[in-house]
């Protein structure tokens, strides 16, 4: 089945908030990009009650919030031996659907090699993804290796953003071997490697990313193509330099971001209402940064 090409119909100025983090955990034939411990493990690590709403619930969620949310799955079929990922196309076709509010990312196995760039490839031109996420953690990638940086190349050439992970990892929490995830693969110095090298490469670093709050600070304060999402976490248990800094030198670098379905949204904004962020920060947070980042304020205008 072909899938048209995602094209965004959302209203910049009908939304309050972009939430630039949002899983979509099953797609529409019932499969799981990931084996299901990591499920079992992650919903008691965060208490989630649903841990795999359709893309079409998650639409009417942000809908009925009058916010817009970046969708996506992961590829880590080698780390998997074998599991593959959600349907990419099945993302896009969901997120085509509430284009009004859902904005599709891919998803891309790195230890493929040349696959892994001709897919990206076919993700961005045929399907029209917005950007791709990843985990090296739970794609079992030190993203700064050179055998790599041909996927950062043609990424950069796409022109499209980068969602990597950064700091603690709920996947595989608690398990014996943390279920074999690495969590040094998501130390965002790593990431630093590939900004500097990849200057034109937009990169969101997902999370706080403790215990590397410091690094990600700096990485974004001195890369311009450096942002930082907030998801994955309350905002009650944000670091100090990161809801400091948030104010004043990366007011234009920080992303709203949930984790949801691991954290609802509503939840997450009545704790971020409770920081002590500026006034005229706040929407940049919540929107402003986001809807240049990802180009929306440009189709807005077209």
């Amino acid at each position: 089945m072909s899938v048209a090409k995602y094209q965004s119909n959302i209203d910049v100025s009908a939304i309050s908030a972009v939430d630039v983090h949002v899983h979509i955990e099953m797609d529409d034939q019932g499969h799981k990009p990931m084996p299901e411990v990591f499920y079992e493990a992650s919903a008691k690590y965060f208490k989630s009650e649903d841990r795999t709403p359709s893309i079409d619930k998650i639409a009417e969620t942000y809908r009925d919030l009058g916010m817009a949310a970046v969708v996506f799955t992961l590829d880590a079929r080698t780390q998997f031996d074998g599991h593959l990922p959600n349907s990419i196309d099945d993302v896009v076709a969901g997120a085509l659907r509430n284009n009004d509010v859902l904005l599709p990312f891919g998803s891309v196995d790195p230890r493929t090699g040349e696959a892994a760039i001709e897919e990206a490839k076919r993700q961005a031109h045929e399907l029209g993804v917005r950007g791709f996420k990843f985990h090296p953690s739970v794609q079992g990638f030190d993203p700064s290796d050179r055998q790599f940086y041909p996927l950062w190349e043609a990424l950069e050439e796409i022109g499209l953003p980068i969602l990597s992970h950064t700091g603690q990892n709920g996947m595989g929490a608690g398990l014996p071997g943390g279920a074999g995830i690495k969590l040094g693969y998501s130390n965002p110095l790593l990431l630093d490697e590939v900004a500097a090298d990849f200057p034109h490469l937009p990169i969101i670093m997902a999370h706080p990313s403790v215990p590397w709050q410091d690094e990600a600070n700096s990485i974004a304060t001195h890369k311009a193509n450096v942002y930082i999402d907030l998801s994955g976490w309350s905002p009650k248990y944000f670091p100090e330099s990161l809801v400091r800094q948030s104010n004043n030198v990366l007011k234009h670098k920080v992303l709203f971001g949930t984790d949801y379905p691991l954290i609802p949204p509503t939840k997450w904004l009545a704790a971020f209402e409770d920081l002590p962020i500026k006034d005229e920060v706040r929407p940049l947070i919540l929107k402003d940064n986001a809807v240049k980042l990802l180009g929306l304020d440009q189709e807005a205008s077209a």
